[in-house]
């Protein structure tokens, strides 16, 4: 095997829609990044290997790495992931990369709002999953807070909604609220709707988080992330307050 990658062995895998699915993975040696970080994972199939970096969810407190994925049917990379199943081999780039990680370096900035459409949850869950293990064990005193909001079209695309919402429950330094944009396909749905970035303003407000006090942070769809930096632009926030990572869409790429 080459020296760059990993051959990382699939420990579980979970269903969350015909398209979503999650992933953990073993990679057999061991693996640094910081919470935001993105590994790339490749798959060999018809003797080509496809690549494609996805965000971390799990800490790096973890010894395993998991991932969470949308199927693009036309995509080069996720159909060839998604027929991976347990005990399934799945490369794994040695190196993680990325600067999507949480900004706790500017004193008067202890607010992070941070924004999400599907899949772009994923660093946001290793940033929490990190904080609380800290903050349990005494490492974190909780003075910077953590919001999120995350949008997806129908409530079972939320693949850890049930987690963060139990971590908002224990811990007094992060809230979250999940936002439905088509309540109409899922009337089950009792909780926030609209699409997330029409939402940003809303909850900015209520949370207190300003551009003086706060960093933001767009994850997931493209157009979100346009519409989302607009919208904290005309609050005040600019370049040195908010970071972005974009996951292409099928329309806007060939990726997936």
């Amino acid at each position: 095997m080459d020296d760059k990658h990993y051959r990382a062995r699939i420990t579980k895998r979970a269903d969350f829609a015909p398209d979503l699915w999650m992933i953990r993975v073993d990679p057999g040696a061991e693996f640094s990044f910081a919470p935001g970080q993105y590994a790339t994972l490749g798959v060999e199939k018809d003797t080509r290997r496809r690549e494609r970096p996805y965000s971390i969810v799990s800490s790096p407190y973890e010894k395993e790495l998991e991932f969470f994925f949308e199927l693009v049917p036309q995509g080069e990379t996720t159909p060839p992931l998604y027929d991976l199943q347990l005990g399934d081999e799945v490369l794994v780039r040695k190196v993680a990369k990325g600067r999507f990680t949480l900004d706790a370096t500017q004193p008067q900035r202890t607010n992070h709002l941070m924004v999400s459409t599907v899949t772009g949850v994923a660093p946001f869950v290793s940033y929490v999953r990190t904080l609380f293990k800290d903050w349990k064990e005494g490492r974190f005193a909780g003075d910077h807070k953590l919001f999120l909001l995350s949008g997806a079209s129908r409530s079972w695309e939320f693949g850890y909604r049930e987690e963060l919402e139990n971590f908002a429950k224990q811990a007094p330094w992060f809230r979250c609220v999940f936002a439905v944009s088509r309540p109409w396909e899922d009337e089950r749905w009792k909780g926030e709707v609209g699409r997330v970035d029409e939402l940003i303003r809303k909850y900015a407000d209520l949370w207190g988080c300003t551009a003086a006090n706060s960093i933001g942070y767009l994850c997931g769809h493209p157009e979100m992330i346009e519409h989302g930096k607009g919208i904290l632009k005309r609050i005040g926030f600019n370049k040195e307050n908010f970071k972005e990572e974009v996951y292409w869409v099928p329309a806007k790429a060939a990726g997936g």
